[in-house]
């Protein structure tokens, strides 16, 4: 459970994230394993998210800038103000969140609002947000939702008091499922740094050899220890014990820093198994089910792909299918490895809004198998360090993202970031001798919320956010800060934006004119691809990181008989797939297409219920026949497969919508 500090430097949080996932995830989560008696799991909270989930416990608005802007009356606020909270209230997921409520979904379509709409999208956006808890326990919010429109001020002031009064038993929640054994608890470093960055940037390239590193590096060691040893007192005073285990943030490690967290006294983190295979230079994972001893650490390496089958799979799927899918995988495991140890370790709160219920359909079926399969039990990694451990004689440097740390470094943003804060750290060393010690304390907890992995994450072309701009203002705050402290004029390269001004057009573009091209495998000429759609599945990440499959770019069209798809995939990795499902919605349609993608050259025709073919040379290409599909808007999605893991799910933010009856006549172009 993890989200970056919002606040700038007055001290108000920059954006409602905190207190969406609180009334959404944060307790839903626990309550879902609660649920079903017998059942254990491990609960990673992180420190960001202890801070600012207490700012909430008393008179929020004072701390929150979308809860001070969401009490006043619409007509105080000025132009900028209304833009910002119209992009918040507009920015809950639609198949899953906004169509499922009625009158959010009515005024979610609207271009622009008169006051009494506005308000209601406000209230509406805040009730999209409460969790299944909440929705079947609070009669406030039950009341509201049935009541849909037509909200009063009296509403607000009551809806924010009952979610007040429920976010401040979160943590005593955890406790409670602790002290009954139920979960255990483990943090991360205060401010969620990438441990082995701070130690030595030369980390990235011992990951990655191709990896460029930002200029001038310097070493960060003594904030790492403060990044730690702090993340320890915070955790202590919040849930009245020392955390035995750290989550790394994004499972990223090295020796190094592993070496740290044992000096401090941490007994047992978790990464990913990449970091396991790339440590034994073998990708046999018989050695992954099992806890490992590395220096008297004990470390859990999770397997990847089951994780990710929770994490970006399962929400395509019907919840009882899924989790009979999951068990029969953990089956398979069980037959193959005596005694296994399967470690699935996942994003805590940013899957579930992609899920129908917030996944409680899902997680209610899965809970339900395992507390039903004889041969399995859950542990929690309390559980974990007293089992027998195997040793480890070396640690690979990576993450539990493609086993690197490219995500935070290499890219020239991301450099631009840390270059800044090598610059800034540099001054304040010229500078520290004639300040006194509140000062410099004030300065260090700036610098260490600069080195926070998600100002990173959100740098470089690998993930999008329209909030981009916001988090890059967030993250040069605090070094602007560290100026001001020093009553020096921060350098003017601190108030220009790292971060280029991109948008969702940055990785869809719609199609802009019909399409007719011959469909062989090959990637011929660029001419008959011109007007159609494309998505750039390389830039679609968000919030959480997909996992990297063999297709980069999705192009995609039509003309008066058919439905075009290409496929621009990285050849060798394509070669691991056996398998492509096509899935059709509203009609229902669900075909899997045997290819081996090894061969030279694929070609096939299905003729069934619907007609299409499927070629592949250089790159993948469907055409499917439309004649016998009597439905305007169709919904397509694909899956590539080897044997029983899902290898990539396309495209990844959910489904490609096509319009039988699109009209072009207006986009011509010479």
């Amino acid at each position: 459970m993890h989200q970056p500090d919002y606040r700038d430097e007055s001290g108000i949080m920059q954006m409602p994230w905190v207190f969406l996932h609180a009334i959404k995830d944060y307790y839903d989560m626990p309550w879902m394993l609660e649920r079903h008696n017998g059942l254990k799991a491990t609960f990673n909270v992180t420190p960001p998210l202890i801070r600012q989930l207490k700012l909430y416990y008393d008179n929020p608005q004072n701390n929150d800038k979308f809860l001070e802007l969401w009490l006043r009356d619409i007509s105080s606020l000025d132009m900028t103000e209304y833009s910002w909270m119209m992009k918040i209230c507009r920015s809950s997921t639609y198949d899953t969140v906004v169509s499922k409520i009625a009158s959010y979904d009515e005024l979610y379509k609207k271009e622009s609002y008169n006051h009494h709409e506005f308000f209601d999208l406000e209230v509406l956006f805040v009730l999209s947000w409460c969790g299944v808890y909440l929705r079947t326990n609070s009669k406030i919010v039950k009341d509201m939702l049935q009541k849909g429109r037509g909200f009063v001020y009296e509403d607000k002031l009551s809806l924010l008091h009952e979610l007040t009064q429920f976010v401040r038993g979160i943590f005593d929640y955890y406790v409670e499922l602790r002290e009954k054994n139920i979960i255990s608890i483990s943090t991360t470093p205060l401010n969620h740094p990438i441990l082995p960055l701070l130690l030595d940037m030369n980390s990235a390239k011992v990951a990655n050899p191709s990896t460029n590193i930002p200029k001038h590096p310097i070493s960060l060691k003594e904030d790492a220890l403060l990044q730690i040893e702090r993340a320890k007192e915070l955790f202590e005073d919040t849930f009245g014990f020392q955390p035995d285990g750290f989550w790394p943030a994004e499972g990223a490690v090295d020796e190094n820093s592993v070496a740290l967290l044992s000096e401090c006294g941490v007994k047992w983190i978790a990464t990913d198994q990449e970091i396991l295979f790339r440590s034994l230079n073998s990708r046999d994972k018989a050695n992954l089910y099992q806890p490992y001893d590395y220096n008297n650490m004990c470390m859990a390496f999770r397997d990847h792909e089951l994780s990710d089958l929770i994490g970006f799979t399962y929400r395509f799927w019907e919840p009882k299918l899924a989790a009979k899918n999951f068990t029969s995988l953990l089956s398979s495991i069980n037959d193959s490895h005596s005694d296994a140890t399967v470690f699935i370790i996942l994003d805590g709160e940013n899957a579930w809004e992609f899920y129908d219920n917030n996944a409680f359909d899902f997680f209610d079926a899965l809970y339900m198998n395992l507390n039903s399969t004889p041969w399995l039990k859950t542990l929690h990694m309390q559980d974990v360090y007293k089992l027998d451990k195997k040793r480890l004689n070396r640690l690979a440097a990576g993450s539990w993202i493609h086993g690197e740390f490219n995500t935070w470094v290499g890219h020239k943003e991301k450099s631009r970031g840390w270059e800044l804060i090598f610059v800034t750290k540099r001054d304040y060393e010229h500078h520290k001798e004639s300040l006194d010690e509140a000062t410099k304390a004030k300065i260090t907890e700036h610098f260490l919320a600069s080195e926070c992995s998600d100002w990173f994450w959100w740098y470089g072309d690998d993930h999008f956010t329209e909030f981009g701009l916001e988090f890059d203002k967030l993250f040069r705050s605090h070094l602007i800060a560290v100026y001001n402290l020093m009553k020096i004029a921060p350098p003017l390269d601190l108030f220009e934006p790292i971060i280029q001004n991109r948008s969702s057009v940055d990785f869809w573009l719609k199609p802009q004119s019909y399409i007719s091209p011959d469909i062989d495998g090959r990637h011929g000429s660029f001419f008959e691809w011109i007007g159609s759609g494309v998505v750039y599945e390389n830039r679609t990440s968000s919030t959480m990181d997909m996992p990297k499959g063999p297709v980069k770019k999705i192009f995609y069209g039509q003309d008066d008989e058919y439905i075009y798809f290409a496929f621009d995939t990285y050849i060798e990795t394509m070669k691991q797939c056996r398998v492509l499902r096509l899935i059709i919605d509203p009609i229902g349609f669900n075909e899997e297409i045997n290819i081996d993608f090894t061969t030279q050259k694929q070609y096939c025709r299905k003729s069934g219920e619907i007609v299409f073919d499927v070629a592949f040379e250089n790159w993948l290409e469907i055409k499917i026949e439309t004649g016998s599909i009597q439905r305007q808007k169709l919904n397509f999605r694909f899956e590539l497969s080897s044997g029983d893991a899902v290898i990539q799910t396309l495209p990844s933010f959910g489904e490609l919508e096509i319009d039988m009856e699109n009209d072009f006549s207006d986009r011509w172009f010479v």
